[in-house]
């Protein structure tokens, strides 16, 4: 190609004497592309660096391209050929980039010339500094040497930029350093929990970072007892108010989840507490104000988790007490256009929050999976983010939340709300033309059938709309997930009459009770467990606490009657265990017999396949089950020993691993050979990639959330029974995961 030797610009010593001659980072990276693109004689050479705070790369220098770009270009890792570069940390040369499916133009830059694309990341180890490319309008200009070489010098810019940032650290001032917590920091890339966008400003949800009570300066000094006694009985009748809105709407996880502020507003020890200070002198504000904060104090010192909890209830309730005492203007617990900013949230505060009209979340650290559901179940979107992230916020700035990408806009400019206008518009477009024929069938006319995923009751208007031909999992844990106390039979039987009634005689499952893990009770903490995921979980902890089984076995029995009801156990690892919950199902049937309670004698019941050994005895199982379903998300948890909720090994999370595949097509083979009614649930399902493997292997009944189902529909009718079984059969004979993603990748 006429290319010089570019071995010389790959020695330290040379990058060293240029950034010597620098008089910043960006200088020494300017002048590093003028010489790569030199040597090379590539027509471009650029340089993105990646700030692991936002998770974005941004160009950084550039020779060839529009010298604007600098510093305005950005991309997501994985976004584009130089984020996927990153994002698997290897190198990609594209002969041709507009044919490359990862390809991504950015208009007005000057690049729409140059097809050849060869992109290197920059890294120290398995840390990401940046990506270094070149490009030139000659296609496949560049070979395996260009690659070799520009992987050498990548290696040693790493050293050299990430020494020049320490270095230049060293010597900012507290000045230059603060932009990085200073509400002018425009970007934050989190990670996505619950999708949707939403605007508004950012709202911390308690008063106090230090976790106590101030006099607002606002506060009236004329303020009396009488005033007091007022705010008192205002912020009662307000949350009898709310409270009997949260029941019409979420009546199955919303029952009495303002009852514990209820309950301290009637405390005499508590209102008494505050007249007495009143009384002897204090101002009404500052009364109320150190009242609450012993409360506080006393709530957060507790060894019992369950009153440590009620701190979170005692700062709500000062808020509300502070605004209707002092009068500031603003509706207590009114959150309509606010982002709530938490470093922790309870199921019971995102119900409350969301019930006042909270937009949506941002909250610190680790999620925990039912957190994520209920906000999804309520279109709330919400964001993780990390401990050095969350600093970066200030009350009342605005803020655009995208919950998809997990991405968090501060004081975003009128270029991003108007895009991110656009993008809702288009996707209520999307979602309002989304259509989903009452029957599925393959291009070669196999019916397939598709069931919804429910997990609160407001989702039962959903799968109507997605015209759902059942519900293949209730996850009945969420009422007991927000209480303080586990439900009663009584308490349950009214939420599952509602899921049968919706049904009008349609398959409905009801998946027992499964908790552990990542879905823990704040109620049941007596047992401290290492490993919780490998603990007292799903039937296990129902086959331990025989009580609360049985009450919920009634309930579901009893809301059956007139109905085409199922119970499924979690969690099954052995024939023993269904055996034994058969048997308790078997003494509650005897049970209402014997006092006259109707239920529904016809109950078909069936195990959740998703362990590996489980999996093992699937063919024992399927002489004793009614029914099974596959559980992949914690199928693939167990067998590839990957915490699906640790992002150190989230790339581990494989659905088309090997082993997985083979899972699947061993049950759904037994399961047909026993003329067992078997289903399949879980995020396989929304990858339509997969679907032709499914379809291959025997599944014809799929269990998924309601918005899904247009997609999977179209996935289904796109491919015969014929072809999606050639597809398994090639899939299933590969041993190796880049064998299997090779094939998905070209099919």
């Amino acid at each position: 190609m006429g290319k010089t030797n570019v071995d010389m610009i790959c020695d330290v010593a040379e990058l060293s004497s240029l950034f010597e001659k620098s008089s910043s980072l960006d200088d020494f990276l300017q002048s590093t592309v003028s010489i790569v693109a030199w040597h090379m004689k590539a027509a471009v050479c650029s340089i993105y660096i990646y700030d692991d705070a936002s998770r974005l790369l941004t160009l950084r220098a550039t020779q060839g391209l529009s010298t604007d770009a600098i510093g305005s270009v950005q991309l997501r890792i994985g976004e584009g050929i130089a984020g996927l570069a990153l994002k698997e940390l290897r190198s990609i040369c594209a002969g041709c980039a507009s044919n490359t499916p990862s390809f991504k133009p950015i208009e007005g830059i000057g690049e729409e010339d140059y097809e050849a694309f060869l992109a290197v990341p920059i890294r120290r180890q398995l840390t990401r500094v940046g990506v270094l490319v070149v490009q030139d309008s000659k296609a496949d200009y560049f070979d395996s040497a260009d690659e070799k070489a520009l992987r050498a010098i990548a290696s040693q810019l790493a050293s050299v930029v990430e020494n020049a940032d320490l270095l230049m650290a060293l010597h900012r001032s507290e000045a230059a350093i603060e932009p990085m917590t200073a509400p002018d920091v425009k970007v934050i890339k989190g990670r996505p929990a619950s999708g949707g966008v939403a605007k508004g400003t950012a709202s911390f949800m308690f008063s106090g970072r230090d976790g106590t009570f101030q006099v607002p300066e606002s506060a009236p000094s004329d303020l009396t007892l009488a005033d007091f006694n007022h705010a008192l009985e205002t912020s009662k009748q307000q949350l009898k108010d709310l409270q009997r809105e949260a029941d019409k709407d979420l009546s199955d996880v919303a029952q009495l989840i303002f009852n514990a502020h209820l309950l301290i507003l009637a405390d005499e020890e508590f209102a008494g507490a505050i007249r007495r200070k009143i009384e002897s002198g204090s101002s009404p504000a500052g009364a109320l104000v150190d009242v609450v904060n012993h409360y506080i104090k006393i709530f957060s010192a507790s060894p019992n988790p369950r009153l440590q909890e009620k701190e979170h209830d005692m700062k709500d309730l000062g808020h509300r007490l502070l605004e209707n005492l002092i009068g500031s203007g603003r509706a207590p617990g009114d959150y309509s256009g606010q982002i709530i900013l938490a470093d922790s949230l309870l199921p019971s505060d995102v119900l409350k929050l969301a019930t006042e009209k909270a937009e949506g979340f941002v909250v610190q650290g680790g999620m925990t999976s039912h957190i994520a559901i209920i906000c999804r179940s309520l279109q709330k979107p919400m964001v993780m983010v990390d401990p050095q992230q969350f600093v970066m916020f200030r009350e009342s700035s605005e803020l655009l939340i995208d919950g998809s990408q997990g991405t968090v806009y501060i004081q975003p400019s009128e270029e991003v709300l108007k895009e991110y206008k656009e993008h809702q518009q288009a996707t209520a477009e999307i979602e309002a033309a989304a259509s989903v024929k009452e029957k599925t069938f393959t291009a070669d006319g196999t019916r397939i059938h598709l069931f919804a995923n429910i997990n609160l009751l407001s989702d039962l208007k959903l799968a109507k709309q997605f015209r759902a031909e059942g519900v293949g999992l209730y996850r009945s844990e969420f009422p007991f997930i927000i209480r303080n106390a586990f439900p009663s039979e009584e308490e349950q039987y009214p939420v599952y009459c509602r899921i049968v009634e919706a049904m009008k005689g349609r398959e409905v499952t009801f998946r027992t009770l499964d908790i552990g893990g990542d879905k823990m009770l704040a109620y049941q903490s007596e047992i401290e467990e290492a490993n919780p995921f490998l603990g007292l979980r799903g039937i296990r902890f129902l086959l331990r606490n025989k009580d609360i089984f049985v009450e919920q076995l009634c309930a579901m029995l009893r809301a059956g009657v007139g109905g085409n009801t199922r119970i499924m156990f979690p969690l099954i690892s052995s024939v023993d265990e269904f055996l034994e919950a058969r048997d308790i199902v078997k003494e509650c049937m005897k049970y209402m017999d014997e006092r006259g309670v109707a239920y529904n004698r016809d109950t078909k019941l069936g195990v959740m396949i998703e362990l590996p050994s489980a999996v093992t005895l699937v063919e024992d199982l399927a002489h004793e089950v009614d029914f099974m379903s596959i559980g992949t998300n914690d199928l693939i948890q167990y067998t590839l020993a990957v915490d699906r909720t640790n992002e150190t090994v989230s790339k581990l999370y494989l659905s088309h691993h090997p082993a997985i595949l083979r899972a699947i097509e061993r049950v759904a083979s037994v399961a047909t050979n026993h003329h067992v009614d078997i289903s399949i649930c879980g995020d396989i399902v929304r990858d339509s990639k997969m679907i032709p493997f499914l379809l291959g292997a025997g599944i014809t009944k799929f269990s998924a959330a309601p918005r899904q189902m247009p997609n999977i529909q179209a996935a289904v009718e796109a491919i015969s029974i014929e072809k999606a079984v050639y597809t398994a059969r090639q899939m299933l004979a590969f041993s190796q995961i880049a064998e299997v993603e090779a094939f998905l990748k070209n099919s």
